[in-house]
């Protein structure tokens, strides 16, 4: 491991032990998509994981960061991200993104999924849809040679082409390995060709947050939850990925990403599995 301008340079050796953190994420987000029901806390969803992550024998990256209570961060509706997990009991139409990370022997993983609460209204689910498919984008604008904002570009450019949605700029995302947030940031806007070159070694945490309406928001108390100011719902999607000669390898996704950037056309450039 070297650093480049600040930026963390993986050996092979330690992006393979990035995804063994990766896949306790991925894993504990697939076990949380299927509890998630009307009725259930948020609370009890942050002990089914709490639990899953270290009986996985790792570590949840969240519970005691900067004072964090939680293993996940569960945001409902007009939460956008940070939602400290709780009392909240769950309702039919709700929609929640869950945010879970996990160390493995010193190293990260980190991922993000938005869910429908039973019978979710259409515009939610699109809205989720969407997200979910600009994350995607951005990952298979990613080539070994190009430049960091390739990424955001290509998510802006899915989000504008297909919504009017809001797109969150307060948060972004970022460079992940041995610490979960490192440089460089990673925003879901921008002109392509700018920023870091993308080389080998490189993990990066890709995270768009959408608003159905405006992207304006602020903190709770809590100094944590972050809402829309128009009360109008969000919806947070994020993997980890890296790139090797052969294509992306997303850390987090159980398959890689085989599966969603075979749909684009891109094969994956995984180096274990």
């Amino acid at each position: 491991m070297f650093r480049d301008r600040g930026i963390e340079i993986k050996t092979r050796e330690q992006i393979l032990a990035m995804r063994k953190a990766g896949l306790v994420v991925g894993r504990t987000l697939e076990l949380l998509r299927g509890h998630v029901r009307a009725g259930i806390t948020t609370g009890e969803l942050d002990a089914i994981a709490e639990d899953n992550i270290r009986s996985s024998g790792a570590t949840p990256s969240f519970k005691g960061y900067h004072g964090f209570t939680g293993s996940i961060c569960a945001s409902v509706n007009d939460e956008i991200v940070h939602g400290i997990p709780g009392g909240r009991e769950l309702a039919e139409g709700d929609l929640i993104s869950i945010d879970c990370g996990a160390i493995v022997d010193g190293w990260h993983g980190d991922a993000a999924i938005t869910v429908g609460v039973g019978e979710v209204d259409d515009e939610l689910l699109e809205l989720a849809r969407i997200c979910e498919e600009s994350m995607w984008r951005g990952f298979g604008a990613a080539r070994l040679g190009g430049r960091l904002s390739d990424i955001s570009a290509a998510i802006e450019a899915h989000v504008r082409a297909n919504s009017s949605y809001g797109i969150v700029e307060d948060f972004v995302g970022h460079g992940i390995g041995s610490a979960m947030h490192q440089p460089p940031n990673v925003p879901n806007f921008g002109r392509a060709g700018r920023g870091p070159k993308l080389v080998e070694g490189m993990a990066l945490a890709v995270e768009p947050m959408l608003t159905l309406g405006k992207q304006d928001n602020h903190t709770l108390e809590d100094d944590w939850t972050v809402v829309t100011d128009d009360g109008r719902s969000a919806a947070h999607t994020e993997h980890t990925f890296t790139l090797t000669p052969q294509g992306p390898w997303v850390l987090t996704a159980i398959d890689g990403g085989e599966a969603k950037l075979g749909e684009l056309g891109i094969k994956i450039g995984a180096l274990a599995d």
